[in-house]
């Protein structure tokens, strides 16, 4: 039942080339930054991604993006990354992009075993009719675009079909964690975490605080652990380590 493993690097190491990933986050808040960057130095290649968006330039998963590690990304925001923009629009990335609440359902319908289910949102728009690009060609045209999904109607009003998302790992970042793997969040920084997590086949979290079995209280606990394989603690730096997406200056 302990899932502690010693490091970042071992808790990674077996993350091969073409492997799937969810990865928890929501912008820079709640991000598991160790474990990325322990990816990264790994050196697997020929990732896939589903994650709300691809991190920020230099952060995040940008990292892994800006070496071209990634090469699929399924995720509902692409702002606030040109890395991103120039690799999606120059053919050398693929994306399905999805409305967030979706992406959200999707993960969380993975975890649970529901293979499908049907949505009203998205209904009308190419997300449901297809064609939306999901890789371009070096020419500017679009070399793969989204394929058309079923609607079907229910209490009269169209819902499109929508497919249950699972993949290989998960990373997340969780502000307290147990031995045995269950998870609490801190507010924002919960985001898609406890999804993501429930979308791995093996799933490894990064712990702000590492706390003995009991020490939580179970009403509190967000993630239960049997969604979780690997458990890292990090050091105080790094759990101190959090970045800032943009930092403003108002007279209050």
């Amino acid at each position: 039942m302990d899932k502690v493993v010693t490091s970042a690097a071992e808790a990674v190491a077996d993350i091969g080339d073409g492997a799937s990933l969810a990865v928890g986050g929501f912008g820079l808040s709640g991000v598991p930054d160790v474990l990325i960057r322990a990816l990264h130095a790994q050196g697997a290649g020929r990732l896939s991604v589903v994650s709300n968006n691809c991190g920020v330039d230099g952060g995040g998963l940008g990292i892994l993006l800006a070496d071209g590690r990634i090469v699929r990304v399924t995720g509902s925001y692409i702002g606030d990354n040109k890395e991103f923009a120039r690799r999606y629009l120059g053919g050398e990335l693929e994306l399905e992009l999805t409305p967030q609440g979706t992406l959200a359902e999707r993960l969380r319908a993975g975890g649970c075993g529901i293979p499908a289910f049907f949505t009203p949102a998205g209904v009308g728009t190419q997300a449901a009719e297809g064609g939306l690009p999901w890789r371009y060609a070096p020419d500017g045209g679009v070399a793969v675009a989204s394929p058309p999904k079923e609607v079907r109607e229910y209490d009269g009003r169209p819902h499109v079909l929508e497919h249950g998302i699972t993949t290989d790992f998960a990373l997340v970042r969780a502000a307290r964690g147990d031995r045995h793997g269950n998870l609490v969040f801190r507010r924002s920084a919960r985001n898609f975490n406890p999804l993501a997590a429930m979308a791995g086949r093996i799933t490894i979290a990064e712990v702000e605080e590492l706390v003995e079995p009991g020490e939580l209280d179970p009403d509190a606990i967000h993630l239960p652990g049997v969604f979780v394989q690997r458990v890292v603690a990090l050091t105080p730096e790094e759990a101190a380590a959090k970045g800032i997406e943009r930092r403003t200056v108002r007279t209050r």
